[in-house]
C-alpha cells in the first residue's frame, strides 16, 4: 500500500488547480485535482487523502456541501475551505461544520506550506466529530460584524469552532469594538440559538439593583419588593447570558457569579430554594482584568472560570483593511432612512478614514457615517460633511508628511553635494537601493524577521521581497518567533 501523503485540490478554475498542484508537488506531495465536488467525492471514496483544499462556490455542490459529505464518511481527510468571498458567515459556518481551516484568495504559499505541514504532523490523531451534531443554520442576522482582515477572520474561526460547546467565553477589547455583536454571534451559531439571548450591562446598574436584576427577588425581600421578580439568569434559561462590562462588577457579586458557574444553580434575593442555571455565560470587558486582579478588584478564580475561550476584539486602527468596508456597510444601513437620495463616499473621505486613529472604534465610525449621511443629503460624502476633529487630525498628518518630505529633501541635497564628483549616471539606482535597503532592514526588525508580514505591510509580493533581500545581502536576524 502506498503511504505517500496525498492531497486533493477541488476548484472549478483550472488555473487554480494547476498552480496549487505545481506548488505542492515541489514539496514532494502526491497531488490530485477535481473540478467539482461530485468528482472529488468519487476520488475520496477510492483514495485516502490526508488533506482536501476545496473552493466554496462551485457549480453543483458547494464546498460546504462537500465538507459535510466528507465529515459524514469514514475519511480521515482534513478539509480546508478556500474562497475569494471571505465573509463572516462563510468563515463561521465552515469552521462550525468541522473545516480544518479557512483561507482566502489570493494565496500566500508560505502560509499554505505551513498549513500543510501542520496538518500532516497531526495525521491519525484527530477523529472526526459526530456528524449528527452538524446542523444547518440560516444566515446570521447581526450583519454589523464586518471584516476581511486576518484578525477578524481568526475571530470568526473561533466562533465557528466553539459553537457546539457551552464553555464560558470572555471577550476583551476597547469600547466600541463590537463585543456585544460577537457575543450575539456566539449565541446564534450555538445549539442554544432558539432560546433567549439576554444582555445586562454590569456597569450601568448599582450593586444593590444588579443583584436583583441578575438573580431576581422574592416578594418582601427588601423595601420596594412588592412582588416576586425573575432575574436575568431565570429569563435566559436554556439560552445565553451576556454579562457586559463585568470588570465593573463588585467583588461580592463576583463571588455569586462564581458560585453559579461552579454549582449551576442560584437563589433569588430572599429566596430559600435553589433554581437551576441552565445558561451559557459570555462576559465582556474593556478593562485589563490582570491588573484588576493584582489590585484585588477582580477575583482570580472567577477570571479563570470565565476565560475558557478568550476573544480579543482588535481596535479599528489595527483593522485598516476593514475601515472602508465598515464605512460602506453603515452607509448602506442608514442611507434609506436618513438621506435624500443616493450617497457614496468620496475618495478623499476614504483616505481620511483610513488615516484616522478611531479612538471610539466601530461605534465612532458608525456615528460619523450617520452624521455625514444627514449633512450630505445626496451625492458624495465629502470632507466638509465630517466632524472637525477628523479634519484636524488629517491636517496634522499632512503637516507631518510635509516635515518628512522636507527632511528627505535636505538629505538628498546633502548626498548630492558630497558626491558631485562621483555622479556617474547611476545616482538614481544608488539612492533608491540605499533607501530600499534601509526600509527593508527596519521593517524586518519591526516584524521580528517575518518576511510574510513585511511583504504585506509594504504591499509587495513575498517573492519580490525575498529576491531583493538576497540581492542586497540583507542579514535577516533570527528571532524567537521568526518564520
Amino acid at each position: 500500500m502506498d503511504n505517500t501523503p496525498k492531497i486533493l485540490i477541488v476548484d472549478d478554475e483550472e488555473n487554480i488547480r494547476r498552480i496549487f498542484k505545481k506548488a505542492l508537488e515541489k514539496k514532494n506531495y502526491v497531488v490530485h485535482t477535481a473540478s467539482n465536488a461530485e468528482d472529488a467525492l468519487r476520488k475520496i471514496k477510492n483514495q485516502e487523502y490526508f488533506l482536501v483544499f476545496s473552493d466554496i462556490f462551485m457549480d453543483g455542490m458547494s464546498g460546504l456541501d462537500l465538507l459535510k459529505e466528507v465529515r459524514e464518511t469514514t475519511s480521515q481527510a482534513k478539509v480546508v475551505v478556500m474562497t475569494a468571498q471571505d465573509t463572516m458567515n462563510n468563515t463561521i459556518e465552515a469552521m462550525r461544520m468541522g473545516a480544518y481551516d479557512y483561507i482566502s484568495k489570493p494565496f500566500d504559499f508560505d502560509v499554505i506550506y505551513a498549513l500543510v505541514d501542520r496538518a500532516e504532523s497531526t495525521r491519525g490523531i484527530e477523529a472526526p466529530p459526530d456528524a449528527e451534531t452538524i446542523q444547518k443554520v440560516d444566515e446570521f442576522s447581526v450583519e454589523s460584524i464586518v471584516g476581511k482582515s486576518k484578525k477578524m477572520q481568526d475571530i470568526f474561526k473561533t466562533i465557528g469552532k466553539s459553537a457546539a460547546s457551552d464553555l464560558a467565553v470572555l471577550i476583551t477589547g476597547e469600547s466600541g469594538t463590537g463585543k456585544e455583536m460577537v457575543a450575539g454571534a456566539m449565541h446564534y451559531y450555538s445549539r442554544r440559538k432558539d432560546r433567549p439571548f439576554v444582555c445586562i450591562n454590569c456597569a450601568a446598574i448599582s450593586r444593590e439593583l444588579l443583584e436583583s436584576e441578575l438573580f431576581g427577588h422574592e416578594k418582601g425581600s427588601f423595601t420596594g419588593a412588592v412582588e416576586q421578580k425573575k432575574g436575568k439568569f431565570e429569563i435566559a434559561n436554556g439560552g445565553t447570558l451576556f454579562l457586559d462590562e463585568i470588570g465593573d462588577m463588585e467583588l461580592q457579586l463576583q463571588a455569586k457569579i462564581l458560585r453559579v458557574l461552579q454549582n449551576k444553580d442560584f437563589y433569588r434575593v430572599g429566596g430559600k430554594e435553589p433554581l437551576e442555571a441552565d445558561v451559557r455565560i459570555i462576559a465582556a470587558t474593556n478593562q485589563n482584568l490582570e491588573e484588576l486582579m493584582e489590585q484585588k478588584h477582580f477575583r482570580e478564580d472567577l477570571f479563570h472560570r470565565l476565560n475558557v475561550i478568550h476573544i480579543f476584539m482588535p481596535p479599528l486602527r489595527d483593522r485598516c483593511k476593514d475601515i472602508s468596508l465598515l464605512a460602506n456597510h453603515f452607509l448602506n444601513m442608514y442611507a434609506t432612512g436618513l438621506s435624500q437620495g443616493s450617497v457614496y463616499l468620496a475618495p478623499e473621505t476614504i483616505r481620511i478614514f483610513n488615516n484616522y486613529s478611531w479612538r471610539g472604534n466601530i461605534r465612532e465610525l458608525e456615528n460619523v457615517i450617520k452624521r455625514a449621511v444627514v449633512l450630505a443629503g445626496a451625492g458624495p460624502i465629502l470632507a466638509e460633511h465630517l466632524p472637525d476633529h477628523l479634519i484636524e487630525a488629517d491636517l496634522e498628518l499632512v503637516k507631518a508628511d510635509g516635515r518628512f518630505d522636507t527632511q528627505l529633501n535636505k538629505l538628498i541635497r546633502g548626498y548630492l553635494a558630497q558626491n558631485q564628483e562621483t555622479q556617474d549616471g547611476h545616482i538614481y539606482d544608488k539612492l533608491v537601493q540605499s533607501l530600499e535597503k534601509q526600509l527593508f532592514e527596519i521593517m524586518l526588525d519591526k516584524h521580528f524577521g517575518k518576511q510574510v508580514s513585511v511583504a504585506k505591510a509594504l504591499g509587495i509580493n513575498r517573492n519580490t521581497l525575498k529576491r531583493k533581500i538576497d540581492a542586497m545581502k540583507i542579514e535577516v536576524k533570527k528571532h524567537k518567533n521568526n518564520e
